[in-house]
Formats: structure tokens, C-alpha cells, sequence
């Protein structure tokens, strides 16, 4: 690797660590301003879904609190049964939220392209962490690792998004408009490059 690329690597993992710590705690608002002040613009999920977005919402932050921890080197060597215990909430988290937000996909507030992007988001954050469960249970650790980092690109939609969406308002693109392709630009191209990246390394 040359010099360029392990600087570019190393400023990329540093935006990773940053941007997941910082929207995972902000996103636990929730847990201090309750629904309808640290929420007020997703209201129309209260009181049918309330539980649901609590779910989702709860989950999905430590989820991706937790991701970059499980791609520490340092930690796996040294403490391999705190990266193990780790690894087990992240996926309980995963179910948690990816199930909550499978089931809260067909409210989405612009309609049917939204609630699809969400909803086979939710699919595949499951299944991918899924498989790489299995991975790790059968000791194959190599394709654990592979997996994991399909899941940790799927987790890391919840940076993305809070990315695209005033990047949107910046371009004055109507809410309506941009919030259905949002919901799928807040993963598909999270996907795309990790599959990229797992086609040089392999």
C-alpha cells in the first residue's frame, strides 16, 4: 500500500470511529427528550408504533455505537471475550432494530419507494449479520470478518443518511422528492464499495 492510500485508509477510519460514535449518541436523544421533542418530525409513528420506533431507534444506535469496536485488531487480540461480548449485543441490537425497522418500512411519509428502500434494508442487515453468525459459530473467521464488514456498511446507513439529507436541503430538492431516493443512497452505495473493497483484499 502505498503512502497516499495508508493516509486516505487512515482518514477513512477515523471518519468511521467519529461520525458512528457522534449520530449514535445523538440519535439516543430519545432516551432523555422522549418521542416528541427529540423526535417531532417522525410524530406520525405515536401512538400505533410507538414501541416499534422506541425499538428501532434504541437499537439501531448501539448497533452502530458498537460497530467500530468490533473492527478494533487491538481489542480482538487482547481482549478477545470483550470483543465477543461485544459482537453478541451488536447482533441482538441488529435483530432488534433491523426487525422493528422491517415492520416500520411501510410507514415511511413519502411513500412506496421509501418504505421499499427501508424495508429491504432492514432484509439484508439481517440476513448479512446473519451470516455472519454462522461464520463465527463454524470458526471460519476469515468470512466472519468478511461478512462482518457487509454489515458494519449496512449500519453505518444511519451515518449516510443524516449525510444525504442536508445535502439534499442544501440543493433545495423538495423533501418529498429527495427522501425516497435517500432511502436507498443511504445504503446501496455503503454496500457497493464495501464489495468493492472485499474484491481487492480478496
Amino acid at each position: 500500500m502505498s503512502r497516499a492510500s495508508h493516509r486516505l485508509a487512515k482518514l477513512w477510519r477515523y471518519f468511521v470511529w467519529f461520525t458512528s460514535i457522534v449520530i449514535a449518541i445523538v440519535s439516543l436523544r430519545i432516551l432523555v427528550l422522549g418521542m416528541d421533542v427529540g423526535y417531532p418530525q417522525l410524530m406520525h409513528h405515536f401512538p400505533d408504533r410507538v414501541v416499534l420506533f422506541w425499538s428501532h431507534v434504541i437499537a439501531a444506535s448501539i448497533a452502530l455505537l458498537l460497530m467500530p469496536f468490533q473492527f478494533w485488531k487491538g481489542l480482538r487480540s487482547r481482549r478477545a471475550e470483550v470483543h465477543r461480548w461485544m459482537g453478541r449485543i451488536y447482533v441482538v441490537c441488529v435483530a432488534v432494530g433491523g426487525i422493528s425497522g422491517a415492520l416500520l418500512a411501510p410507514f415511511a411519509s413519502t411513500g412506496a419507494i421509501a418504505a421499499w428502500g427501508f424495508f429491504l434494508l432492514a432484509v439484508f442487515w439481517l440476513v448479512i449479520t446473519t451470516q455472519a453468525v454462522r461464520l463465527a459459530l463454524h470458526r471460519r473467521f476469515e468470512g466472519h470478518r468478511r461478512w462482518m464488514i457487509r454489515s458494519a456498511a449496512l449500519t453505518f446507513a444511519a451515518v449516510t443518511l443524516r449525510i444525504w439529507l442536508p445535502l439534499s436541503m442544501v440543493a433545495e430538492i423538495p423533501f418529498g422528492v429527495a427522501y425516497p431516493m435517500i432511502a436507498w443512497l443511504c445504503w446501496v452505495p455503503n454496500f457497493l464499495l464495501a464489495e468493492l473493497y472485499l474484491a481487492r483484499i480478496k
